[in-house]
């Protein structure tokens, strides 16, 4: 999904932050870690930790635009008590890769979640995060935090190309205020939509379901002009049953949410929708 998301060090980006009341949800975090502690989660899989994470935070409300703390200024946060479908993917993912790490508080969440927010994991102005989820893939297979599953049966190229944010630099607050950062991103856009990757289109995911694992991350791939990647979520397996989980803006839902049915079910929302880029957590 396309997020509404000076270059300092993530130690930096982190002090900032705080003072800024980057992170919410401290009650939150702390159960999580109390649980993963008694509970040895840390000798799980980074996949099936994700999973034990995901369940902590189902019920959490969807809350979007969470990111923009400012109107000006780029500032790495996390927010425990209001998720969209793009931070539960990242918070998720960001704090399995803490407690595998040895990670035990909030600045080293903020700390990992920067790193795989931003380009190159460095931190700085509004066109160092990556806004294009299919950016957000490639750059983390790069960073070794993921790993593309482009070889699954049925796979195709994912010709889509991006450029909604150049188009319509109206839409945020931070080009707004900074209009010389378009042309930056307008190049970024140029050089995803030169690469090529792979995605499982839609009538062909029920057939790769028994290969997918918790944790597996989604990107619900669209045909919408300019866009990449329509929605993001995990994969959550329960009896056998390979289901989607995310933090859902259905007006029947708007929480975290383990959805019913296996997952080639519960992507047929919408005829914009054309397939999904999965990827496989790596244990740092």
């Amino acid at each position: 999904m396309l997020t509404t998301f000076g270059v300092v060090s993530i130690t930096g980006v982190a002090g900032i932050a705080a003072q800024l009341n980057n992170f919410k949800g401290e009650d939150v975090f702390d159960r999580i870690v109390a649980k993963a502690g008694t509970g040895g989660w840390c000798a799980l899989t980074i996949g099936d930790l994700m999973g034990k994470i995901a369940e902590e935070l189902e019920g959490i409300p969807y809350v979007g635009d969470t990111l923009e703390l400012t109107s000006d200024r780029e500032i790495c946060s996390v927010n425990l008590k209001g998720l969209d479908c793009v931070t539960f993917v990242e918070t998720t993912l960001a704090f399995a890769r803490m407690l595998k790490k040895g990670g035990r508080t909030p600045a080293d969440l903020v700390s990992e979640v920067s790193f795989i927010r931003y380009r190159g994991g460095v931190a700085g102005d509004f066109s160092t995060r990556l806004h294009y989820t299919s950016d957000w893939f490639v750059d983390n297979e790069n960073k070794h935090v993921l790993k593309l599953l482009s070889q699954l049966p049925g796979a195709e190229s994912f010709t889509q190309k991006v450029g909604f944010m150049t188009s319509h630099p109206d839409k945020y607050r931070q080009l707004v205020a900074h209009p010389e950062l378009i042309p930056k991103i307008k190049s970024l856009e140029i050089e995803i939509n030169r690469r090529s990757i792979k995605f499982i289109p839609m009538d062909k995911i029920a057939a790769i379901e028994p290969l997918l694992k918790t944790g597996d991350i989604v990107g619900v791939c669209t045909n919408q002009r300019g866009l990449d990647i329509a929605h993001t979520g995990l994969v959550f397996r329960d009896q056998g049953i390979a289901h989607f989980m995310d933090a859902s803006s259905m007006k029947s839902s708007m929480k975290v949410t383990i959805e019913h049915g296996p997952i080639s079910r519960a992507l047929n929302w919408s005829s914009n929708l054309t397939g999904a880029i999965f990827a496989r957590p790596l244990a740092p």
